[in-house]
């Protein structure tokens, strides 16, 4: 059994919203499975923006944060849900990563030229819903917005291996489909992957 934490990054609470259908049925299958789920959903939280290097390393994770910053430590493998705005994540959920994926916490600064990273043996899943054919934010853009966040975000602080679900034409998407994407995730959760 995991401890899984599930970050829902669609910044609106409204809850018609796909990304938290997706989040309800990954949850569904992990605790039906006996795994200890905690979630996080940043549309509830106040998530300041970081405006500085200094701010960075210096100032400490902001004190309504310190609970999802604690979720992330305890957890052993993350799931982030997430919406694709202008070819990657939203503002928000980049700016909550910054927030909580903080010096001393992620990642430790030493004299070798990498960083040390604080985060290993944790993994990952990433589950992003997009307008355009998922094929083709693949394949033709290479799905750098997500890259970005695999490699640069949660590779930098050690969280892997990274598992994608690029859930693309959601607008469009039939009943059978979307009923087929929920199974899929459940199961997901089931397993704790």
């Amino acid at each position: 059994m995991r401890r899984i934490l599930i970050i829902q990054g669609h910044p609106d609470p409204v809850p018609a919203r796909y990304c938290r259908a997706l989040e309800a049925a990954y949850a569904e299958g992990a605790a039906a499975a006996g795994h200890s789920v905690e979630r996080i959903d940043l549309a509830r939280l106040d998530v300041p923006f970081l405006r500085s290097q200094v701010e960075f390393e210096t100032s400490g994770v902001p004190p309504g944060l310190a609970g999802p910053a604690e979720a992330i430590q305890r957890a052993e493998h993350l799931v982030i849900i997430f919406p694709l705005w202008l070819g990657t994540m939203p503002a928000l959920l980049k700016a909550f990563l910054e927030q909580v994926l903080r010096p001393g916490r992620a990642f430790a600064y030493r004299e070798a030229a990498t960083p040390q990273k604080l985060l290993t043996g944790r993994t990952a899943r990433i589950v992003v819903t997009m307008g355009m054919p998922g094929w083709l934010f693949t394949l033709w853009y290479r799905a750098h917005g997500v890259k970005c966040l695999e490699r640069n975000m949660l590779g930098f602080v050690g969280i892997r291996p990274t598992r994608r679900d690029v859930i693309g034409m959601v607008e469009q998407m039939g009943e059978r489909k979307r009923l087929a994407w929920l199974a899929r995730l459940r199961e997901a959760g089931r397993r704790g992957e």
